[in-house]
């Protein structure tokens, strides 16, 4: 055993007493002790669970009090019954450019950054053999636990970071971490810890900010990037192979590049108030509002030396 790794799980729990956390936590065990049966759940581009039969309203309004605390739900969307989450993202957007690049069956898979579940909860349709999610979030940890107390699925939800990584209790075979790389300010430190993390012929799937360019040169934001202060490197497509190639991986597929949309990123009433229309230039959509090349995204598969 890791000591020092239950010692941070240990503390990392506490986190729900927090002041702005503990009612929320309150509630969603308020409604994880409430028992339903005839559950029955469809994991796909929105994650639906229903019941067999009409439940009771009182039932139905402490739900809708709970997902309504949880807010921002950015990841997803879901609907629970009678009740239809938009979240931020459009999250099967991006599900639907990884999923034919990755065969997780039988195989130890972790999810780092993976906010409230979506992605592996999509991902147990493909059999691994164990799904770890790392998010230091207690927030998001909470929409993970009232999702998964309809689904009952077996995933793994820690609330750690990627620093934590590679000193979990074991290695795996495939790690996803997707959207993570550019809220780290040491971008080749971050992929050395996914290579040391990974078993014998493990890969990674990651996407990325990138900027155009075939230089070897990356963007480093003055104060913030789309009006997010944690945006340190941006690169361009070579420099972040160059990247990888530093961190110990080889076999660097490039899967799709794509400029993120108000179809896949918007503001509404389960999320922030704003979102990427209010990220970007008013004049000119190209650039952020910062004056920056507007976001866009590199999606890559890497295999550890």
């Amino acid at each position: 055993m890791n000591k020092e790794l239950d010692d941070i799980l240990k503390d990392r729990e506490s986190w729900f007493a927090w002041k702005n956390i503990k009612p929320i936590y309150d509630l969603v065990q308020e409604i994880k002790s409430i028992k339903i049966d005839d559950i029955e759940f469809c994991i796909d581009d929105c994650i639906t669970i229903t019941h067999k039969q009409k439940l009771p309203k009182d039932y139905l309004d402490k739900l809708d009090s709970c997902l309504k605390s949880l807010i921002p739900w950015r990841k997803g969307p879901f609907k629970i019954f009678n009740q239809t989450i938009d979240t931020e993202w459009q999250s099967f957007i991006k599900y639907d450019i990884i999923k034919n690049h990755f065969d997780i069956k039988g195989k130890i898979v972790a999810d780092v950054g993976c906010n409230n579940g979506y992605y592996m909860f999509r991902m147990t349709k493909e059999k691994p053999k164990k799904l770890v999610g790392f998010d230091p979030s207690p927030l998001f940890k909470l929409q993970f636990e009232i999702i998964n107390h309809f689904i009952k699925s077996k995933i793994t939800y820690h609330m750690l970071g990627v620093e934590h990584i590679d000193i979990y209790h074991h290695k795996f075979d495939t790690i996803f971490m997707l959207g993570v790389l550019y809220h780290r300010p040491d971008p080749i430190g971050t992929l050395k810890m996914l290579n040391r993390s990974l078993n014998k012929n493990g890969e990674i799937i990651i996407d990325t900010f990138i900027i155009d360019g075939y230089d070897d040169i990356c963007l480093t934001p003055q104060n913030r990037y789309a009006k997010m202060p944690n945006i340190y490197f941006i690169p361009t497509i070579s420099a972040l192979s160059n990247w990888l190639n530093r961190a110990g991986f080889f076999d660097i597929q490039l899967l799709d590049t794509t400029i993120t949309t108000k179809d896949e990123q918007r503001a509404t009433s389960w999320t922030f108030e704003q979102s990427l229309d209010d990220f970007l230039d008013k004049n000119d959509k190209n650039k952020t509002v910062e004056g920056y090349q507007a976001p866009k995204r590199a999606y890559i598969k890497a295999k550890k030396k």
